[in-house]
């Protein structure tokens, strides 16, 4: 299959194909401008791989530019995530990382220019009187008294503005437009505004910041980006991209496209409502397992091959939809399923005691770490007289639809032998606390001799190898699909998004990396938590189930 057939399609790709076709663009040049006010979510991903992408499979450049134009809100712990992110995905940006504010000296040129040009003018209207005079959809705005000043007045106001001599909030440069214009991002809009806060790449030196509509074009063209890329959102914003480009000297002009974000159900992809949920403490952090965080993601235990993936089955269109959850999780189940190592874990254990071994027993069994890739090598996993097993794998008694143990009959220990449940032991509540099971020894690897069917298998860990585990077993966060749409988001939080469980893992997993995901047989896809977990305190994540779980309820 050629290189050509293999890449995805879409409007985006088709218009590349064209301007290259044509001679308008002999090199791709794209740009992931993210703000570094909170950390990215799976729909950056989304940005990130479109932007990379294109450039990767057309042989061009993709830059990582930070838009910091708003120093409040924006901290160098959000500029150290979201590189970490985009080179974790598997993405490299060229050459140095790129900031906004690398350009405020030629910004403030710029601007300078459109007051000289009349084309912009100091504006001291209160931020309540602006809204007021800005008009509705249906009603169109109205000039500020101060639209009219002299090209040497503003020039001299702006100065004002750029050396402290206006409080926050009493001045601010806006373009001279249209206030009638239907589009509201045409009325007028600010290109700069005071704040008084030091910037996490510039200090105090400035004290004006431009708007994002002013920087975003004017940086995308100083760096030559052929294509624009950003979301639905921003289409009408185009107006203003290309009005801000024809009415300064710069010789670059790129040209802005539109494509729908990403929404997921049963996920929130607002920075703002993500970084309520972490101000609020409802969850633990931005790197949170239930939080759609690329961070939260990874700790949960997702590969970044899973995530490309996803980005690459969704597709990039010009039509708002919302993805379904089983549409991700689809994607890191195949991914894991493939390139998972095995082991054995037991989340609610009871203990299974086998007679017929004598006290001390212990027997290293062989084990592959995956049944389809002998590549991936085995592990050593121990046998004893004593063993832990699932609490919901054994019933006293059962129907034969039930193939798991049950009193009386035999059933099959994972890599191991049958056994033959005899007995229990229970405590004054009825609990079942000890299973006594006679084991058979002819059946390490082999059916019982006499041709006894035995069709269930389990998973098991020895009791006196055991590690002791904590289990963090993850549900969606919110229980509604578009828990964005709710008047209070907050009050859609999934009380069941975390439970905690204690059992016992096999002693290979002594050493489990952060991050790293196994399947632990019969349970799920789960990873050590990077935040918690220890050799001395094993903490796992589960990523996802074996199974599709969504398809089970809508039945």
């Amino acid at each position: 299959m050629s290189e050509a057939e293999v890449r995805p399609t879409n409007f985006i790709r088709h218009i590349i194909d064209e301007d290259l076709a044509s001679g308008k663009h002999t090199t791709i040049v794209t740009r992931f401008p993210p703000e570094p006010n909170g950390y990215l979510h799976i729909g950056h991903a989304k940005s990130i791989c479109l932007n990379f992408g294109i450039a990767q499979d057309y042989h061009g450049l993709c830059n990582l530019r930070f838009d910091d134009t708003n120093p409040v809100k924006e901290d160098i712990e959000y500029v150290e995530s979201i590189k970490h992110d985009v080179e974790w995905l598997g993405f490299h940006w060229d050459g140095a990382v790129r900031y906004s504010s690398d350009y405020f000296d030629q910004l403030h040129q710029y601007a300078v220019e459109l007051i000289s040009k009349g084309l912009a003018y100091v504006d001291e209207l209160s931020p309540e009187e602006m809204r007021e005079y800005r008009g509705t959809l249906t009603q169109p705005g109205k000039n500020s008294p101060y639209r009219d000043r002299s090209i040497e007045e503003n020039l001299a106001l702006f100065e004002k503005m750029r050396n402290g001599e206006f409080a926050e909030g009493k001045a601010c440069l806006r373009a001279k437009i249209d206030m009638a214009s239907s589009f509201i991002v045409m009325r007028d809009p600010v290109l700069y505004r005071i704040k008084f806060a030091d910037h996490h790449q510039t200090g105090d030196k400035w004290c004006i910041y431009p708007m994002y509509d002013f920087t975003h074009c004017i940086s995308d063209a100083l760096e030559g980006i052929t294509h624009s890329l950003c979301t639905l959102e921003f289409q009408d914003n185009r107006r203003l991209y290309d009005w801000v480009l024809d009415n300064i000297t710069i010789p670059c002009h790129p040209r802005q496209y539109e494509f729908s974000r990403l929404n997921l159900e049963y996920a929130i992809m607002s920075k703002r409502k993500l970084n309520l949920l972490v101000t609020e403490k409802v969850v633990e952090g931005w790197d949170d397992p239930r939080m759609p965080t690329i961070s939260g993601l990874r700790r949960r235990g997702y590969s970044a091959a899973s995530i490309r993936e996803f980005c690459r089955r969704i597709g990039v269109t010009k039509q708002d939809n919302n993805v379904e959850m089983v549409a991700l999780e689809t994607c890191i189940r195949e991914d894991l399923n493939e390139n998972a190592p095995r082991a054995m874990a037991v989340i609610d254990p009871v203990k299974v005691v086998i007679e017929n071994l004598p006290q001390g027993h212990e027997e290293i069994l062989t084990v592959s770490a995956h049944p389809n890739k002998p590549e991936m090598g085995t592990r050593a996993v121990p046998f004893s007289r004593e063993i832990y097993i699932d609490r919901a794998d054994f019933r006293e008694e059962a129907n034969k639809q039930y193939k798991r143990l049950v009193l009386g009959k035999e059933v099959r220990l994972r890599n191991a032998y049958v056994i033959k449940a005899e007995r229990v032991e229970k405590d004054d509540q009825g609990n079942i606390t000890t299973i006594y099971c006679q084991y058979d020894s002819e059946t390490l690897g082999k059916d019982p001799a006499d041709g006894r069917k035995v069709k269930g298998v389990i998973h098991w860990v020895s009791a006196s190898h055991a590690l002791p585990a904590e289990f963090r077993l993850y549900e969606c966060l919110f229980n509604v699909p578009n828990p964005g749409a709710a008047e209070d988001f907050l009050s859609t939080i999934n009380p069941e998004s975390l439970k905690v469980v204690h059992g016992f893992v096999e002693p290979s997993l002594a050493q489990a990396k952060p991050e790293f995901a196994y399947q632990f047989e019969r349970e799920g896809y789960f990873c050590a938590d990077s935040r918690h977990s220890s050799s001395e305190h094993l903490v796992f994540n589960r990523t996802v189930g074996l199974r599709d779980t969504w398809a089970a309820q809508a039945s």
